[in-house]
C-alpha cells in the first residue's frame, strides 16, 4: 500500500480523457508499445477478439466489450501513467503490460484496487509468485522456456554456457531461473555478459562484451534480449567471427517473433545462420486455420503473424469468458472508493478518483478457473502457480533466410520430435533414453556437433600434478639426468591426449617431497583450490574423491588385495584321497561295481566261474570288479561281449591309475605352500599388525571402513620394506592395490596373495568437476582400449614373471570332467552289450520255450512265463543244451515206439486172415 501511494503522489494524470461509454458496456485496457512487433501483433489479435466476442451477443448477454488501448511508447513511465489512467476510469482488467519491469510496479495497484491484469509477454518467472495474486501469465512464462533450454544442453552434452543478456527485470529473473535449472543438470552458467537495457545500449557496448565472450572457455551462448539487442548481438557476433564452427547459439522466443512477423535478409539473415530458438507451441487446429487466413486482412501486410497474437485473442476471450459467468451467477460490475486513498482526494492529483474493483476477486477466480479451448489449444490454469498447464514450445533451428523445427519440448515429456499434443495421451516418460531431437545445422554450415569449448585464449598452459613417487617408479617418475616425467600413467595420458581433435598446452609438476610417496587425497584436494587443472598418475578412483572432482574412464583395474608369507603345509593322514576329487571317486568306484555287474551278466550263463550259490556269486562280482584296478582278476571271460566289456574297461583303469600316480607323486613330492592368512576376514579378526603403502587411500579404507585400529596399521614405502616386514613378522600381511601388489610377486616369490580381491576400482585421471575435458579424454581412453594401444602401454611397463605358486588347495587335484569322455564310452559300451545279451536271451527263449511250456492254462500265465524266463536265463547253456537233447531224444523214441505199434496190428490181422484161408482151403 505505501508503494502505491508513493506512485499514486509522483505521477499526474492529466492528459488522459476518461472516453465515453454506454454504463453497461465492459470496459477493459491495454498497455504496450504497438511499435515492437509483440506490441503491433497484440493489438491486432486483441481488436479481432473483441470483434468476436461482440459479434456474439451471448457471450455478454446484450452488453458490449470496449477494449481502451494505451501506447507505452518504450518508456516505463507512460505505462504507470497508463495503468492509472484505466485504474481511475472503471476497467474491469487490464491486459499488458508488454513487460515485466512494468508489471512488477502496477502489479502492486492491481492488487490494491482488484483489478486482474492478464500478460502473455511480462513473462518473468517472479511474477508468479504469491506476491502478485492479481497477475496472471497467459503464456508460459520463461521458467518452462529457460527449463527447455537447460534440457537442450543437457541433451547436447554440454557442462558450462554463456549468458548474454540486458539488464533489467525480466531478463535478470530469467536468467537466475536458467541457472537454477542448469544446476539440476549438474550444468553451469560460467560467465553472464550483461548489456545496459534496451533504450541505453550501445554497439560499442555490446562489442565489448562480446570480445570478454570470445576469450571464454565456454563457446555455448545463450542471448536472451529484445528483439532490437538480439539482432545487434548476433550481427557484431557474425563480424567477430563468432558464428562459425565450434560455437552453440541459443536464442529464447524473441528469435522466432522475428522470423515470423518481420523479413530478415542479407548480413542480418547471415549472421544468424545455424542458431537455435524457440517458439511457444500452439495446437493446430481449424480455428486457428482459419484465424490465420484472416490475419493478412486483420493486419493490412504490417506485420506477419507470430504466436503472440493467438495468446493476446485468447487473453480477450479468457476475460470475456469470466465476466460472463461472473454475471451468469448474478455478480454486477460496480466500484467503489478506497479508503485508503479518500485522504487524498485533494489536490491537482486526484487521487480520490481511483476506485476499487467490488467484484475483482471474483473475476480473478473465474479466470484461474478457465477450462476453456482457444486458438492456441487448451487452455486450464496450474492454480497453486498460476501458470498454464503443460506449457510447450516448439524447437528451431536457423538455416538459410528461415528456420526448420527440429523437436519439441513440454513440460510433461521433455525433448521429442512428436507433437506434446500426441504424448499427453501416451505415459509420461522424462528418461535420458527417450530424450531426442532432429538432425540440425550448426553455426558454420556443419553438421557436426560442436565441443561447446576451447582452452581459454589467455595463453597459460594447464599445470597437471604428478605424485613424485619414490617407490614402484615403473608408474610415474622423474628421470634423474632429464628431468623427463615418465611412466605407464604418463604414456597412457600421452597416448589419449594425442587423439583429442585439439591441442591441449600443458605442464607436468611434480608433488612431493621426494623421500617417500606423498598423500594422493591431499594431492587431489588441490584442483579444487585451483593449485592444478589436472591430476594425472596412480590415482584411484575412490568414493571420497569422486565428491570434489570428475574422473575419466579407468584406463586400468584396480582393487584392493591382502599379500601374506607363506608356510609349509602339515602332512595329512588322507594325503592320498587328495589326488581326485569327492565326486571322481563316487563315479569311479561306482564304475568298478558296474562293470563287474555287467561282466556278471555275460558270463553267468556260459561260465561256470561267475555260477554259484548267492553269496558266492556276490562276493565274486565284488572281488572281480575292485581286482580289476590292480589287473588282478582270477577269473577268466569266454563269452565275445564279455571280453569287449573287460577290454574296454581295463583301458580306462590304467588311464585312471596312472593319473592318480602322477598326481599323488606330485602332491607328496613338490613342497605345498598354504598362507597363515586366509583373506581380508581372517585379518580383520585377528589382532595382527597390516603393512600398508604410504600415501594411498588403503589406510583410510582399512580405519573406516573395515574399523581396524590405527594402532595396527603399519605404513611401508616400498617393496623392501614390504619383504622385510613379512619375513621378520613385523606385520602379519600387507594390503595394497593389485597393480603394485602384481609388480611386487614378480620379484617375491615367497609371498603370494590370498582370498579374493575385496574392492573392485581403478586408476583414472582427475579433472575438475563438471570439465569437459574429462569427457572427452574418456572417450580417448576407450579409444586406446579397443585399439589394443592400451595393452601395449602396460606391456612395455609393466611386464610380470609369474612364480609357480599353488594358489589352493585343490588345484592338483582330478576332476571327473577330464575323465568324463572316458567314463561316458565305457557306459555306452556296458549297455550295448547287456542290450545285445538280452536280445539273444530273449529269442532263445522264445524259440524253446514252446518245447518246454506246458499246454495247461497255468503254464500261459504273465507271471509264471516270467518266472520261466528268469529260470531260463539263470540256467547255464550247457545244461540248457544237454536237456533239451535228452528231451529231443525222448520225443523220437515216443514218436517211434507210436509208429510201431500200428504195424504189428496189421501185421497180425494179416496172419489171422491167412490162418483163416489156410484152413479153408485145407
Amino acid at each position: 500500500m505505501n508503494l502505491c501511494v508513493v506512485l499514486l503522489s509522483l505521477l499526474c494524470v492529466g492528459g488522459f480523457s476518461e472516453e465515453e461509454s454506454n454504463p453497461d458496456d465492459v470496459n477493459i485496457g491495454a498497455i504496450f508499445s504497438f511499435n515492437t512487433i509483440n506490441g503491433g501483433v497484440s493489438k491486432i489479435g486483441m481488436e479481432a477478439a473483441v470483434e468476436d466476442v461482440n459479434s456474439d451477443p451471448t457471450i455478454l448477454g446484450g452488453r458490449k466489450l470496449v477494449l481502451s488501448i494505451h501506447d507505452s511508447n518504450f518508456s516505463g513511465f507512460l505505462g504507470i501513467i497508463g495503468g492509472l489512467e484505466y485504474m481511475e476510469t472503471n476497467k474491469v482488467a487490464i491486459i499488458g503490460p508488454q513487460t515485466s519491469g512494468m508489471a512488477h510496479i502496477l502489479s502492486h495497484l492491481a492488487n490494491e484496487l482488484h483489478v486482474p491484469m492478464l500478460s502473455f509477454t511480462a513473462l518473468d518467472p517472479s511474477l508468479s509468485s504469491l506476491q502478485y495474486p492479481y497477475f496472471i501469465q497467459t503464456a508460459p512464462n520463461d521458467l518452462f522456456q529457460l527449463t527447455a533450454i537447460a534440457d537442450m544442453i543437457s541433451y547436447f552434452g554440454y557442462r558450462e554456457v554463456v549468458t548474454i543478456y540486458t539488464d533489467d527485470e525480466q531478463s535478470r529473473g530469467s536468467i537466475i531461473a536458467l541457472g537454477d535449472k542448469l544446476t539440476e543438470r549438474r550444468c553451469k552458467i560460467s560467465y553472464k555478459a550483461v548489456l545496459p537495457p534496451e533504450a541505453l545500449a550501445t554497439r560499442r557496448e555490446i562489442r565489448d562484451a562480446l570480445v570478454e565472450v570470445s576469450v571464454m572457455e565456454s563457446r555455448v551462448i545463450v542471448v536472451h534480449a529484445y528483439s532490437i539487442i538480439g539482432l545487434q548481438v548476433f550481427d557484431l557476433a557474425y563480424k567477430l567471427g563468432m558464428m562459425g564452427k565450434g560455437y552453440v547459439w541459443i536464442a529464447t522466443a524473441w528469435m522466432s517473433t522475428v522470423l515470423d512477423s518481420r523479413p530478415v535478409s542479407g548480413e542480418a539473415a547471415k549472421s544468424i545462420q545455424g542458431a537455435l530458438t524457440l517458439r511457444p507451441h500452439t495446437v493446430d487446429s481449424k480455428r486457428k486455420s482459419e484465424f490465420l487466413s484472416r490475419w493478412k486482412k486483420l493486419s493490412n501486410g504490417s506485420i506477419g503473424f507470430n504466436p503472440y497474437g493467438l495468446y493476446a485473442y485468447d487473453t480477450v476471450w479468457m476475460v470475456a469468458s469470466a465476466v460472463k459467468i461472473f454475471l451468469d451467477h448474478g455478480g454486477t460490475i460496480s466500484f467503489s472508493n478506497d479508503s485508503n486513498l479518500s485522504h487524498l482526494g485533494g489536490g491537482t492529483l486526484n487521487l480520490g478518483a481511483l476506485s476499487t474493483f467490488d467484484g475483482g476477486s471474483q473475476l480473478l477466480h473465474n479466470i484461474l478457473h478457465t477450462n476453456m479451448t482457444g486458438l492456441t489449444g487448451p487452455i486450464a490454469f496450474d492454480i497453486d502457480n498460476k501458470s498454464l498447464m503443460h506449457p510447450a514450445f516448439d524447437i528451431l533451428n536457423v538455416v538459410g533466410r528461415s528456420y526448420k523445427q527440429i523437436g519439441y519440448w513440454s513440460n510433461y515429456s521433455g525433448l521429442s520430435v512428436v507433437p506434446p499434443e500426441v504424448l499427453y495421451t501416451k505415459e509420461r516418460n522424462r528418461s535420458s533414453s527417450n530424450q531426442q531431437l532432429d538432425l540440425m545445422v550448426w553455426p558454420g554450415q556443419t553438421v557436426d556437433k560442436p565441443r561447446g569449448w576451447v582452452f581459454p585464449h589467455n595463453g597459460r598452459q594447464l599445470r597437471i600434478g604428478i605424485p613424485n613417487r619414490v617407490s614402484y617408479k615403473a608408474f610415474v617418475s622423474e628421470e634423474e639426468k632429464t628431468n623427463e616425467i615418465r611412466g605407464y600413467c604418463i604414456d597412457v595420458f600421452l597416448a589419449a591426449i594425442n587423439l583429442l581433435p585439439y591441442a591441449v598446452p600443458h605442464k607436468f609438476v611434480l608433488y612431493g617431497d621426494g623421500h617417500k610417496n606423498p598423500n594422493y587425497a591431499e594431492l587431489v584436494r588441490l584442483i579444487t583450490s585451483n593449485v592444478f587443472d589436472a591430476v594425472v598418475g596412480d590415482i584411484a578412483i575412490v568414493t571420497n574423491r569422486t565428491k570434489i572432482v570428475d574422473f575419466t574412464q579407468p584406463y586400468i583395474e584396480s582393487g584392493l588385495v591382502v599379500v601374506a608369507p607363506v608356510r609349509e603345509m602339515n602332512s595329512s593322514p588322507w594325503a592320498f584321497m587328495r589326488p581326485f576329487s569327492p565326486l571322481m571317486w563316487v563315479v569311479t568306484a561306482a564304475f568298478f561295481l558296474i562293470v563287474a555287474v555287467v561282466i556278471w551278466i555275460l558270463e553267468h550263463r556260459i561260465n561256470d566261474e561267475f555260477r554259484g550259490p548267492p553269496k558266492k556269486q556276490f562276493l565274486t562280482i565284488l572281488w572281480f570288479g575292485f581286482s580289476t584296478m590292480f589287473f588282478a582278476h582270477r577269473e577268466n571271460t569266454t563269452s565275445t561281449l564279455g571280453r569287449m566289456v573287460l577290454i574296454l574297461w581295463l583301458f580306462v583303469v590304467l588311464i585312471i591309475t596312472s593319473s592318480y600316480t602322477a598326481s599323488l607323486t606330485s602332491i607328496l613330492t613338490v613342497q605345498q605352500l598354504a598362507p597363515s592368512i586366509r583373506g581380508i576376514d581372517s585379518l580383520t579378526a585377528s589382532n595382527d599388525h597390516i603393512g600398508f603403502q604410504v600415501g594411498s587411500f588403503t589406510e583410510s579404507y582399512l580405519s573406516d571402513e573395515l574399523n581396524i585400529a590405527k594402532s595396527r596399521l603399519v605404513p611401508l614405502g616400498s617393496p623392501e620394506e614390504y619383504a622385510d616386514a613379512l619375513t621378520r613378522g613385523r606385520v602379519a600381511a600387507v594390503v595394497d592395490e593389485r597393480p603394485y601388489v602384481d609388480l611386487f610377486l614378480s620379484n617375491y616369490c615367497m609371498f603370494q596373495t590370498v582370498g579374493q580381491e575385496f574392492t573392485k576400482s581403478g586408476w583414472g585421471f582427475a579433472f575438475p568437476r563438471d570439465s569437459p575435458l574429462a569427457m572427452d579424454m574418456s572417450t580417448a581412453i576407450l579409444t586406446l582400449s579397443e585399439s589394443g594401444k592400451l595393452q601395449k602401454i602396460h606391456d612395455k611397463w609393466l611386464y610380470t614373471r609369474t612364480c609357480s605358486q599353488k594358489s589352493s588347495d585343490n588345484s592338483d587335484q582330478l576332476h571327473l570332467k577330464s575323465f568324463r569322455g572316458l567314463f561316458l564310452i565305457c557306459g555306452i559300451t556296458c549297455l550295448v552289450a547287456v542290450f545285445i545279451y538280452f536280445c539273444l536271451v530273449c529269442s532263445k527263449f522264445r524259440r524253446h520255450s514252446p518245447k518246454l511250456s506246458e499246454s495247461s492254462a497255468q503254464a500261459r500265465s504273465p507271471s509264471v512265463r516270467i518266472r520261466r524266463f528268469l529260470s531260463f536265463a539263470d540256467e547255464k547253456e550247457d545244461a540248457l543244451k544237454s536237456r533239451l537233447k535228452r528231451k529231443h531224444i525222448e520225443m523220437l523214441s515216443r514218436s517211434s515206439a507210436e509208429n510201431q505199434q500200428p504195424r504189428n496190428e496189421v501185421r497180425g490181422e494179416e496172419l489171422d486172415e491167412g490162418h483163416n484161408g489156410n484152413a479153408y482151403f485145407h
